[in-house]
């Protein structure tokens, strides 16, 4: 009996072996294992940071955030949902605890795009004048699927290039740089195929138009051709606009709900 006694005096006298509760949301406690399973879930999706434990420790509680909200819109995905999303992502081989975790946040992330899709994305209103300026943007950035046929004089003096005057036609515009002595040359290509000096002198260049002169230089676009390419172009355009500026709609909403959800850090090292 006594030796008994000894034994279970000892084990009372062990200290508790257990995960420390480094922060809650809304009453939901986050250990220190939860944040070391969240930052081994990030290093296999290829996301570290010098910071990688208080990121980690920021997503789980976006997750708990979003997650409560999509319950009131009944947008919380089932297991079966989650589980074929999870497998598509192949993580490769998980621990119990890591797919707990992975399934975790793939329910929130998945609930999150819903309630973007049935709440957000029905009011953001992108108009033709947005298109219109994103297309020049793409124009100027990186160029369109729009055949270009350009002339091209190089080595001009600028008393001559003040004297081009406007051609009728891009054969009239070669005979004009032939008259003054210049060496034209004509080509044709993708405006995307363009470097990147030439194709923002003429992107918003009108046609039949000689461009400023620079690096001794004139440009002049004679004709251009929409490609198939180009047919559904500003659709994709709205599309793209209208996803950007709902997931900048949904960040600004996430933020009141972080700040009204009941957050407790209880480590001075997570203090967000």
């Amino acid at each position: 009996m006594k030796k008994l006694l000894i034994i279970v005096s000892l084990f009372f006298a062990l200290p508790a072996i257990g995960a420390t509760v480094v922060a809650s949301v809304n009453g939901t406690p986050i250990t220190d294992t939860d944040i070391t399973m969240r930052t081994k879930l990030m290093a296999r999706q290829g996301k570290t940071s010098t910071d990688n434990r208080r990121v980690a420790l920021q997503n789980i509680i976006d997750d708990n955030v979003k997650l409560a909200y999509a319950g009131n819109f009944n947008a919380v995905p089932d297991d079966k949902t989650v589980d074929s999303e999870l497998k598509k992502m192949k993580l490769g081989d998980l621990s119990t605890s890591e797919r707990e975790m992975a399934r975790n946040a793939l329910r929130a992330e998945i609930a999150w795009q819903i309630i973007v899709a049935r709440t957000i994305m029905p009011t953001v209103n992108i108009n033709s004048e947005d298109v219109a300026s994103e297309r020049a943007n793409l124009a100027r950035e990186h160029g369109l699927p729009i055949e270009m046929t350009i002339v091209r004089l190089m080595d001009i003096p600028s008393d001559i290039a003040d004297r081009l005057t406007k051609p009728k036609s891009c054969d009239d515009a070669v005979a004009i740089a032939e008259n003054f002595g210049g060496a034209p040359q004509k080509f044709t290509a993708l405006q995307y195929e363009l470097s990147a000096d030439i194709r923002e002198r003429v992107a918003n260049l009108p046609k039949l138009t000689w461009s400023s002169r620079v690096d001794n230089s004139v440009l002049l676009v004679c004709d251009t051709k929409k490609t198939s390419e180009y047919k559904n172009l500003d659709e994709i355009i709205k599309q793209n606009a209208t996803y950007k500026q709902a997931m900048f709609m949904a960040d600004q909403q996430l933020k009141q709900l972080r700040r009204k959800a009941v957050i407790v850090i209880n480590d001075d090292r997570y203090k967000l």
